[in-house]
């Protein structure tokens, strides 16, 4: 079945766009009559370009943009423009750019146009975006997005700066490893060799050098047919939910993901409910944001509790995953019938809870992993100076 990109007519006479799999034109228009849609013209989709995700950091400088534009009395087609010409631009961002304002000319809502660029755009901003189009606040919808995005990456900035450290720590302890076991060790074997008998950890070492330096290209290839497994295995959904819900349990790690995810969803939510989205579609959105299956999956239980009836506060509250506080400030949100308010201040006060507590958590981290270096390299160490020492040893008493 073929995908064909359409711009169609609705029974108000208004222009949507989307993407619909369909044999032929034929059905494919059928298939929009049957949606009380006309078609105007379509085009096939081939599967030579698929837009990937624009990161967080080129979201927020193309809301930035836009809505400054708009807010400054700039026509929507002429500040697509404007931005496309800006430098420094990824090829990638300015090709889906460029896709985007040929379908605003042909009359396509900006919304929609984002929609069918694939992933390229969070179905959370289409949405903020389909909104805004419709209650006439698009510059004020995209400012709002642009600080939304430009939080949420320097958040992601900071996660990925604290591990940094860590990780160049962990590539420099099986460096120095590796170069121990084939090269250092090697060059001991012949005096070893002469030697009548050597402790059990030196032989052992010994093996371990001699087992690496013959089968090293096996060694390779074993950790990424394993690594390669496991990865496959991590995608079964079963067990990823289990894996993501023992990292909420694991110490001080578990501590800080809860604070994280819930830090993310509170910005989330907030965005969306102060745009004027219902708060069943802001949850369903929200949801896919978290980052978590185990706490993504509960919220299906969540959402048909409110839809009973129920309030906020009481259904987020028997998701295991969200920090006690984020509950209590939606009740007094609810209560004040400030909830907008009381989520976007939840955010911060979380996002700068998180930060303290991965600055707390990296001040463990790296003294852990400078002993863990020391302690593999010393044990090497005295693998060869023991047996060199016993041996001076012996050569003194026979004198």
């Amino acid at each position: 079945m073929k995908k064909f990109k359409y711009i169609a007519k609705d029974v108000e006479g208004k222009k949507v766009g989307g993407i619909l799999e369909a044999n032929d034109e034929t059905e494919l228009y059928n298939k929009l009559r049957e949606d009380n849609k006309f078609l105007m013209s379509s085009k096939e989709v081939k599967n030579r370009f698929a837009p990937k995700k624009i990161k967080t950091k080129f979201l927020a400088e193309f809301c930035r943009e836009l809505g400054t534009l708009l807010e400054a009395g700039v026509s929507l087609v002429r500040a697509l423009a404007i931005i496309i010409e800006e430098e420094g631009i990824k090829p990638q961002n300015r090709v889906i750019y460029a896709e985007l304002l040929q379908l605003v000319r042909q009359g396509v809502a900006l919304s929609d146009a984002m929609a069918q660029q694939g992933e390229a755009f969070p179905e959370m901003m289409v949405n903020m975006f389909r909104s805004a189009e419709a209650g006439g606040s698009l510059d004020k919808t995209a400012l709002r997005m642009a600080n939304h995005y430009e939080k949420e990456h320097r958040m992601n900035s900071k996660i990925k700066g604290a591990m940094t450290y860590p990780a160049i720590l962990g590539v420099l302890i099986v460096a120095v490893v590796i170069i121990i076991f084939t090269y250092v060790l090697p060059q001991f074997t012949s005096l070893f060799s002469t030697m009548e008998s050597l402790p059990w950890y030196t032989e052992f070492m010994l093996w371990l050098s001699d087992f690496i330096v013959a089968n090293w290209l096996g060694i390779i290839l074993g950790v990424i047919i394993i690594v390669n497994v496991l990865r496959l295995f991590f995608k079964i959904p079963a067990v990823h939910r289990a894996k993501d819900r023992l990292m909420l349990k694991l110490p001080m790690i578990g501590g800080l993901l809860k604070v994280i995810y819930t830090a993310r969803f509170a910005r989330t939510l907030s965005s969306l409910y102060s745009a004027g989205l219902p708060i069943v579609p802001s949850l369903q959105i929200g949801q896919k944001t978290v980052g978590n299956t185990y706490i993504e999956n509960q919220f299906t239980e969540a959402i048909d509790k409110i839809r009973g009836g129920e309030n906020l506060s009481a259904a987020l509250g028997r998701i295991d995953g969200f920090t006690k506080k984020f509950t209590s400030t939606i009740m007094i949100g609810e209560e004040t019938g400030k909830l907008d308010n009381m989520l976007e201040s939840t955010a911060d006060n979380l996002e700068y809870e998180s930060e303290q507590a991965i600055s707390k958590m990296m001040t463990f981290l790296e003294p852990i992993m400078i002993v863990i270096m020391a302690v593999i390299v010393g044990f090497i160490m005295i693998s060869v100076i023991t047996p060199i020492y016993g041996s001076y040893d012996s050569l003194s008493n026979s004198y």
